[in-house]
C-alpha cells in the first residue's frame, strides 16, 4: 500500500511525515524543491495490529512481519502552477491514494501560499488543482487520438467516448469521483490513473492548542459537508492531528510516547489512525500466517478468493491451490491460542478456491506444483 502525502506548500506536510514513519527530516520551505530535483522522502512503516502481535508472543516465531505502508513525501501542490504541479501528479498517480494536508495552525515566520488559513478553501482549491490536471491529460489525449484518425490509423470509440465524457465532466469542475461510470468504463480508466478519481484523506493540521477545540471539529465539519453536497453524499476520511506534536511522540519510546499521549488526551498516534483508516479507505484488509519460522500479516482487498489470497504469498501456491485450512482469530483465541483445540471444537474450515477471506482469518494454504 502506497500513499503520498500531499496538499499545499508549508502546510506540515514534511512534519506529518515525520509523524508517521518516526523520521526526522528537516521541514524546509517547498518552493523550490521541484525545479531543484530534489527526490522525494520515502518511508516504511509497520501497519500497527493487536492481534499479530498476540499471534506473535503465541508461536514465538523466529520472525514476525507485518503489514506495511509506504509513505511519500514530496514537494506541494502551488495554485495556478501547471508545469510544477503536474510533477507532483505525475508523482501522485503512481500511490494507491492520497494524504492531503491541510494547513490550520498559524506561523509567522511560515507563509501561507494562499495569504491566510482557510482551510475550506484550500480544500476546494486542490480539489480545482486535480480537476485542472486531469482535464490538461484529456485534452492531450484526445488531441492525439484526433491526430492519428487524421492519418488513418483506427481508434477505439469507446475509449474516445470515454474521454469525451470525462472532458464534460471537468470542464464543469465535477471531480471524476462524483461521476457514474459502467464497469466497461472503469476497466477502460485504469491505465490513465486520474487524478480526481484517486481515494483522498484528508488530514487537518491543527496546532496544539487546538487538538480538542471547536474550531478544530468546526473545520472538520466544514469540510465532509463540502462533500457532502459536491460529491453526492461521499465523504474522504477527514482526520485531525497536529504534526508537530505527533513528530515529537514518534521519537519517543513507547513507555513516554504513551505517557505523553495520554496528558494531552490522545487515545493513539497519528500514524496508528491513519494506516487504519487508509486500510478501510482502499477496502483492505489482512489475513494471517502462522509457524515456529514466522507469523506474517498480508495485505488484501475485500473480497479476495482464497486462491487469490495464496498469490499474496506465491504464484506457485496459487497455480497448485488445493484447498484452505482456515481459523478465525476470534475463534483462535476464544481456544486459548492452541490450534488443536481448535479442531477438537469444529471451528477449523477447510474452504475451497472462491472462499472469501475474511479480515484476521489464519491460513494454512493446501498446494500441490
Amino acid at each position: 500500500m502506497k500513499l503520498t502525502i500531499t496538499g499545499f506548500s508549508n502546510s506540515g506536510k514534511t512534519t506529518v511525515f515525520n509523524a508517521l514513519t518516526g523520521q526526522n527530516l528537516e521541514t524546509p520551505m517547498y518552493a523550490t524543491l521541484v525545479s531543484s530535483g530534489a527526490e522525494p522522502h520515502i518511508g516504511i512503516v509497520k501497519i500497527p495490529d493487536e492481534r499479530i502481535e498476540r499471534l506473535s508472543s503465541i508461536y514465538q516465531p523466529k520472525k514476525t512481519t507485518h503489514a506495511t505502508v509506504e509513505y511519500i513525501d514530496f514537494a506541494g501542490v502551488t495554485k495556478g502552477d501547471l508545469s510544477q504541479n503536474t510533477k507532483v501528479f505525475n508523482l501522485i498517480k503512481d500511490a494507491d491514494a492520497v494524504v492531503h494536508v491541510v494547513r490550520t495552525f498559524e506561523d509567522p515566520s511560515i507563509a501561507h501560499p494562499l495569504g491566510d488559513i482557510n482551510p475550506l478553501r484550500d480544500v476546494q482549491s486542490f480539489e480545482a488543482e486535480l480537476i485542472l490536471g486531469d482535464l490538461e491529460f484529456v485534452e492531450k489525449r484526445l488531441q492525439k487520438i484526433e491526430e492519428q484518425a487524421k492519418k488513418g490509423k483506427k481508434q477505439d470509440e469507446a475509449d474516445r467516448g470515454l474521454l469525451q465524457k470525462c472532458k464534460k465532466a471537468l470542464e464543469e469542475e465535477i471531480s471524476l469521483r462524483n461521476m457514474e461510470f459502467t464497469e466497461e468504463e472503469k476497466r477502460l480508466m485504469l491505465p490513465y490513473q486520474f487524478l480526481s478519481i484517486m481515494p483522498e484523506i484528508i488530514t487537518i493540521n491543527v496546532s496544539e492548542k487546538d487538538i480538542s477545540s471547536e474550531q478544530a471539529a468546526g473545520y472538520k465539519q466544514e469540510i465532509e459537508e463540502y462533500f457532502r453536497k459536491t460529491g453526492h453524499g461521499v465523504i474522504p476520511p477527514v482526520i485531525i492531528l497536529c504534526g508537530k506534536i505527533e513528530m515529537e511522540i514518534a521519537q519517543l519510546p513507547p513507555d513516554e510516547a504513551r505517557a505523553f499521549l495520554d496528558d494531552l488526551g490522545i487515545e493513539e498516534p497519528a500514524m496508528h489512525k491513519l494506516c487504519r483508516i487508509s486500510y478501510d479507505a482502499l477496502g483492505l484488509m489482512p489475513f494471517f500466517t502462522v509457524g515456529k519460522d514466522e507469523v506474517r500479516a498480508w495485505t488484501i482487498k475485500i473480497g479476495t478468493s482464497a486462491q487469490q489470497s495464496a498469490g499474496k504469498i506465491h504464484s506457485d501456491i496459487e497455480r497448485g491451490f488445493i484447498r484452505a485450512e482456515v481459523v478465525s482469530y476470534d475463534d483462535f483465541i476464544a481456544s486459548d491460542g492452541d490450534m488443536s483445540t481448535v479442531k477438537q471444537k469444529g471451528l477449523a474450515r477447510l474452504e475451497g478456491k472462491t472462499y472469501q477471506v475474511r479480515n484476521g482469518d489464519i491460513i494454512n494454504f493446501k498446494f500441490n506444483v
